[in-house]
């Protein structure tokens, strides 16, 4: 994997778009030193400081690939791994969060055009945001330094061979893998879905394409319904 890196710009999804719609093919990252317009998922804006990893990578999808959905299962365990040899304490939580002691590090942002998926991967290395509705924390919050390019490398390295996995072995593998990180089975979440509803349960895995499974639990507010197991295949998730 090559790692290009510019100075700024107004989002490294949005440029990784434009070359995946000319052409570009994978094997390569895009990091911005600072991004002007990062986005969240949802269209929320993502703080882009100089000192934090703001990156993104094109996935050409093959014949015989597994559903493209799983690259963001790809990518968290690539972002996994790197941080974990850096701090202990790091964890997943569905869709697409990295949490380091239950507070948010990263998030990633997957976007797709015609055959090509733009892996989008921000990090709070050196800063963190002051959110109302979440913990946020960054790597220096935890005493720990490492360089954004340095970052880019090891997490380029981790998604090139989890991206083989995932093509290799299905997204079965990935799944479990991702499993192994996440916070245990009978974690309370509150999940708020895209109608602007949000239910309460217990976490209970996955589902085989990776959706979020919650069965019920008395102990907690606006719960789901006794033998009301729900798989929720979009939303926000907190740590109840």
């Amino acid at each position: 994997m090559t790692v290009r890196t510019v100075a700024r710009t107004g989002s490294t999804n949005a440029d990784m778009l434009a070359l995946a719609r000319d052409g570009a093919g994978e094997g390569w990252w895009l990091r911005a030193e600072q991004q002007d317009g990062g986005r969240g998922r949802q269209g929320r804006a993502w703080m882009s400081p100089t000192g934090n990893f703001h990156g993104s990578t094109i996935v050409r999808l093959r014949a015989g690939d597994p559903p493209p959905t799983g690259l963001g299962f790809v990518a968290a365990m690539a972002l996994v791994e790197v941080v974990a040899s850096l701090v202990p304490g790091a964890s997943l939580k569905w869709p697409n969060d990295l949490l380091l002691d239950g507070a948010k590090l990263s998030g990633i942002l997957l976007e797709r055009i015609d055959d090509a998926v733009v892996v989008g991967v921000g990090v709070n290395l050196a800063h963190h945001p002051d959110l109302p509705d979440r913990r946020t924390t960054s790597l220096a919050a935890h005493g720990v330094t490492v360089s954004a390019e340095v970052f880019a490398e090891r997490l380029a390295d981790g998604f090139a061979r989890w991206l083989q996995r995932w093509r290799g072995e299905g997204f079965e593998a990935v799944r479990a893998a991702w499993l192994a990180r996440a916070h245990p089975i009978g974690t309370a979440l509150s999940a708020h879905l895209p109608d602007g509803s949000a239910v309460q349960g217990l976490f209970d895995g996955l589902d085989a394409d990776g959706a979020l499974n919650l069965r019920p639990s008395r102990s907690l507010g606006r719960a789901l319904a006794e033998g009301g197991r729900r798989v929720i295949h979009a939303g926000d998730v907190f740590l109840v």
